[in-house]
This record gives C-alpha cells, structure tokens and sequence, in this order.
C-alpha cells in the first residue's frame, strides 16, 4: 500500500517562509525609503544652511559698503553732518542760465564758496542756497581757468549759514579707497552718490584751460552728472579730498575731481589776489610713447613723453629738440604726459630751474632749462 507524506505540514512550513521574507522584503522597503526621505532632508538642510550662510556673508558686505568710514561712522550719518555745508551754485549769463554745486570753507576767519571756475563762468548774476533754501546774493572773488576753480563771497548771508568742511591732502588717497560725492546732479539738491577712487595722477582737457591740461586730477567712480560740478568729494573721514569737475559723455563710473592738494595750495591768492599765477610753463607740446611708436621711430625706449614741437623763445627753444623723448624730470620718472604735468603742478613753480633726462638720437643726455609762467588760457 502506497504512503503518502503529510503535504500540510510542509505547506505550512512554505506559507510560514514566505511570510517571514515579505515581512523582511517590506521592512527593507520602508527602511530604504526611511533612509533615502532622510538623505533628501538632509540635502535639503544642507541647500538651506548654504543659501542662509550666502545671506549672511551679502548682508555682511552690505552692512560694510553702508557703513565704510574709518570711524564706523555710516554714509547716512555722514550726509546728515555734512549736507548742509553743501550749496546750490544759480546764475546767468549773456545767453543762458547756469547751475552747479559748491560748498563751504572757512579759510582764514573768512567764509567762502568753492567751486568750478566753469560754473560762475561769464556770468552777470549770481546766487547761493544753502540747505535750508535760503538763497543770496553772490559775487566771484577769485578764479583760476587752469585748475577750473572759483572762490565766491556771499556777504549778505548770516554767521549760522555757514557750515565749514574740513579740506585734507589728496596726495594721501590711493586707489580702491571709498569716496562720496555730494552735490546737485540736474538740479537735485543735496543729492549723494558713492564710489571709489579709481585713478590719481590723471590729466583733463576742458575748455577753460585752453590747450593745456588739468593735472594730478582724480578719477572715481562715484556717479557725477550735469550740476554736480562744483561739489565736494569726500574720503571716508568725510574730509573733502577734490571738487567733482567732469564726467566722460556717454560714460558708466568715469568721473574727475580737481585734487584738495590744488585747492589748498592756491585758494590763498583766488582769496586775495583774484587769481593764480603759480602754473610753470615748460613751452612744448608732446605725446605718449608707446611700444607701437618706438617700432615705429626706432627709439630704444617704449616710455616716456616725446617732444612734438617747441615754442619760439618760449623756456625749452634752444633746449630741447624735436624728437626729444623726456624720460625723467629731477631723477622723476616720466612715464607719459600725466606724469609729466602732474610733476610740474605739483613740484614746480615759474623761474625754477628743472633738470631733464632726455633720450636723443637714442643717447641719453642731461637738459637743464629755467621754466617760465604759462600764458593766458
């Protein structure tokens, strides 16, 4: 007689088995879902620790470009010291009416003006409002062309109109330093704009010096518009370091300033005598070397200021060359023009005596000349 196994038993044994793995298979499901909604969370964490990590360091760098004075002092708290020492420059001329800015300076007890020479140019009236709005009259005191400065008087104005700036050295400012501008771009009065000295040393032309140059003028940043000219730059000591004069047309962030070195060297004869004559004249006209040029002509040096043409009789006729390349002034390197009159403002005065060195048929010479006082624009 056939015997047969007990088949439930084992089926039993295989249910039980198959039970016990889907139980296994389900726990290892939920736990690599558990694990993978646990990864993305702490993914997720980490995305938002960065982007909060990412706030903190812009809301560090804003906190700094608000608050950028030596002093802690911020931008706001700056102005608020200083815009009413800031005025509005109106006046009119045969044909038009004219604006700027200027501001206030106490130079030896007296209370003056300061501003562009280009602004109270030819004019036949004239006016300043302080901050309040109070407005009066104006005269010109002083004025230099060359430099694009003016000094105005305003007699009628009582003592507490004036608030006085203290003026400092622009020889110290180096490039990157923060600046504010303070002034009254198309009219807005008491408007401030920020930026950073980009360039020291540069060289202008504006009509008001005729042929010749602004020297040692500073470039910046710092937003300057039609108006503006006439107003002060400040460091961030909130010391004025230049009068903002000219912007580039069709330019973003190219904007000058006359140096403070300028103001303060020549503001004591505008105030007293009407105008400057410390300008030294050298009596030649010249251009960059470059490397292109030295190709070119077949110098030995790809630097310096090459001499174009010499005045008859004026300080450098029997002196100097056309041709001449001037590489130093007083064991000064001059790279170029910039260099060339910004020694010469800086450095100089009429009747002194300069020692050039001078490339000249590719030989090296020494050229001692006696410099004289520059024309009228």
């Amino acid at each position: 007689m056939l015997k047969f196994k007990n088949a439930n038993k084992g089926s039993a044994s295989i249910l039980v088995l198959i039970f016990v793995a889907g139980l296994l298979v389900g726990g290892l499901l939920m736990f690599y879902a558990t694990y993978r909604q646990v990864s993305n969370l702490n993914s997720e964490i980490n995305d938002l620790q960065t982007a909060v990590a990412g706030l903190q360091g812009f809301q560090n760098a804003t906190n700094q470009e608000i608050t950028i004075l030596q002093n802690g002092t911020s931008i706001a708290e700056l102005y608020a010291n200083l815009r009413d020492s800031a005025v509005l420059i109106q006046g009119t001329t045969n044909t038009a009416s004219v604006q700027g800015s200027g501001f206030v300076y106490n130079y030896a007890g007296k209370n003056v003006i300061l501003t562009n020479y280009h602004v109270v140019e030819d004019t036949i009236t004239l006016s300043v409002t302080f901050s309040n709005g109070k407005g009066y009259s104006a005269t010109v005191v002083g004025t230099d062309p060359y430099a694009d400065l003016a000094v105005v008087s305003v007699k009628d104005a009582p003592e507490p109109e004036f608030k006085p700036v203290t003026i400092v050295k622009s020889s110290s400012l180096r490039v990157g330093e923060p600046v504010i501008a303070i002034g009254n771009p198309y009219g807005l009065v008491g408007s401030l704009t920020t930026g950073v000295v980009s360039a020291t040393g540069r060289s202008i032309n504006v009509n008001t010096a005729g042929s010749f140059s602004i020297a040692n003028v500073i470039q910046t940043s710092a937003p300057i518009n039609p108006g503006n000219s006439g107003g002060m730059l400040l460091n961030s000591l909130g010391n004025v370091v230049g009068i903002t004069t000219a912007i580039v047309s069709d330019s973003q962030g190219l904007g000058f300033a006359i140096p403070s070195n300028t103001i303060l060297r020549e503001i004591g004869a505008l105030i007293n005598t009407g105008s400057y004559n410390g300008h030294s004249y050298l009596g030649v006209t010249g251009r960059d070397m470059s490397y292109s040029l030295a190709q070119e002509t077949g110098a030995t040096v790809t630097y310096g200021w090459k001499i174009a043409s010499i005045v008859r009789n004026g300080p450098s006729d029997g002196k100097l060359v056309v041709g001449d390349i001037i590489i130093a002034m007083n064991n000064q390197t001059i790279k170029n023009n910039d260099d060339l009159a910004s020694y010469l403002e800086e450095n100089t005065l009429p009747n002194d005596n300069i020692r050039l060195t001078v490339i000249r048929n590719n030989e090296e010479i020494e050229v001692t000349i006696k410099l004289g006082t520059r024309p009228a624009p």
